[in-house]
């Protein structure tokens, strides 16, 4: 039953992921979009050292 219900989990989290960006090119824009928000971070830790 566990299995199953990880199982579906997984798949359900998948479709989810596939919807959110509907191409390659959307990917890509997601991912360029978390970089900038980590480069961020890391330049307001660096100016509070």
């Amino acid at each position: 039953m566990t299995k199953k219900l990880l199982a579906w989990a997984l798949v359900l989290g998948f479709m989810a992921t596939l919807t959110a960006c509907n191409t390659i090119e959307g990917m890509g824009k997601d991912v360029e979009s978390g970089g900038s928000h980590v480069e961020g971070a890391a330049k307001d830790v660096k100016k509070g050292m």
